[in-house]
């Protein structure tokens, strides 16, 4: 499937709502709700606040338990690569989508100042992770991290390899999904679906419009509810 295509309107539209909202608007252009697309469980987000990222997924995957068999030569080339597979093109936002292998994942953090800083510095918009993520004092501040846990030590952290399909947090992801997240967690988009989404997020506003004027005035109970229930009804 080829890439869609993501001006810089849409770009925008995307980044200023949250991912619950994406996930809203979703269920409406695909006029039903699903219990896929989506991570679930609790994520560490840093630094925070944290603001949405938007982007195309790179995906890879690292060990860090046991030191890796290959050559010092041959880590930093997979390095090397591994970074000219995440860096965007231009007008192709990416986000880093990176599955840890381990038995028990988040022994060794990939993710720290240094790789925050790498990432920035290249262009990605935010990384996803089911590893670890360590140096919180000294984050990139504007480079958002979204991973399982936290811990102090790289360990024998490596890269494993790139581009390959990954699963973090339920999530199961491809090379260049369409991802957005923020701390709440992640929703790839469809591709089919990508151009009714501003449209979808206005009607999302719209309809919880009502409800939520009611129950921020002033004697407000059942009634309002049901009067307001039956107004977001009637926005279509």
């Amino acid at each position: 499937m080829s890439r869609p295509t993501l001006d810089e309107a849409l770009l925008r539209a995307l980044r200023a709502v949250d991912t619950p909202t994406i996930c809203n608007a979703l269920e409406l252009a695909m006029g039903s709700r699903s219990a896929s697309g989506f991570t679930h469980g609790t994520l560490v987000a840093a630094p925070h606040p944290m603001t949405p990222m938007v982007g195309f997924a790179r995906t890879a995957r690292i060990r860090a338990a046991q030191p890796s068999s290959r050559t010092p030569e041959a880590l930093r080339q997979t390095r090397l690569d591994y970074y000219r597979h995440v860096a965007p093109a231009a007008g192709v936002p990416t986000v880093v989508v990176m599955q840890d292998l381990d038995e028990r994942p988040g022994i060794g953090s990939f993710w720290g100042e240094v790789n925050s800083a790498v990432h920035e510095g290249l262009g990605v918009s935010g990384v996803l992770t089911n590893g670890s993520v360590r140096d919180l004092g000294d984050l990139s501040p504007s480079f958002p991290i979204l991973a399982a846990s936290i811990g102090p030590s790289h360990a024998f952290v490596h890269i494993h390899d790139v581009g390959t399909p990954v699963e973090v947090f339920g999530l199961r992801v491809v090379h260049d999904d369409l991802i957005h997240a923020d701390r709440h967690g992640a929703v790839c988009i469809p591709p089919r679906l990508l151009r009714e989404l501003p449209a979808c997020i206005e009607l999302v506003r719209r309809k919880e419009a009502p409800l939520l004027a009611a129950a921020r005035a002033g004697g407000f109970g059942l009634a309002q509810i049901e009067a307001a229930l039956r107004a977001a009804d009637d926005i279509h």
